[in-house]
């Protein structure tokens, strides 16, 4: 699932406000070394932290349906993880960092939700949303200037991007047939004798009010 977020993020920063600009997207790790090869305007996004959403953590499991809205299989609910991407620009001129900084935030601010539809391979598949939070309050443990720290670089301006994202816990296993006889019921005399009438029998409910529709 990372890989295909990533194969998105790099759809949107190179759409919107910059849209034919040209610029290089890097997923790279910013470094020092990494810099130094710039030689053209380039955005960076660099994924620094992995972790599980737990308030979203569902127990249970999913109805999956057909066409025809019958279940066919089941399967756990999906984990929601957090994406934490460190996005910088890097150009010669500090005000050329700030106009692409400016246009990354004209261009993710209206995509607060990605549809499924937007969603590459089995993250698509799954049929759920996924949300972008850019320039929010940061929450994680560790702070900017220590992750630019580990980088061996110098601290710049950045915009804090956090993607929640689901990923699926484990295959989908089948489900039964649906039910369409109800239980029957048989009454015993007092001495244990069976009795021989057929027995009350208790249909389903949506199998007596699909009779009734026809």
């Amino acid at each position: 699932m990372i890989h295909e977020v990533d194969e998105v993020l790099k759809g949107l920063l190179s759409s919107g406000a910059l849209a034919g600009s040209g610029i290089e997207v890097s997923l790279d790790a910013p470094t020092r070394d990494w810099a130094a090869r710039r030689n053209a305007p380039a955005l960076n996004a660099y994924l620094y932290d992995i972790r599980e959403e737990v308030s979203r953590r569902e127990r249970g499991a999913v109805p999956v349906t057909d066409g025809s809205g019958q279940v066919v299989k089941r399967r756990l609910p999906p984990r929601w993880f957090r994406l934490s991407y460190l996005v910088t620009a890097w150009t010669r001129q500090p005000q050329d960092e700030h106009r692409l900084l400016s246009a990354v935030l004209a261009t993710l601010l209206p995509r607060e939700i990605l549809p499924p539809a937007e969603l590459p391979g089995a993250l698509g598949a799954l049929g759920l949303s996924v949300s972008l939070s850019v320039a929010g309050t940061q929450t994680e443990s560790r702070s900017l200037a220590e992750i630019w720290s580990a980088l061996g670089g110098e601290l710049k301006p950045s915009l804090d991007l956090v993607v929640l994202v689901p990923f699926p816990s484990f295959p989908e296993y089948d489900a039964g047939p649906p039910v369409t006889e109800g239980a029957v019921v048989r009454v015993r005399s007092v001495d244990g004798a069976q009795d021989d009438s057929p027995g009350r029998g208790h249909r389903p409910h949506h199998v007596e009010q699909g009779k009734r529709n026809r």
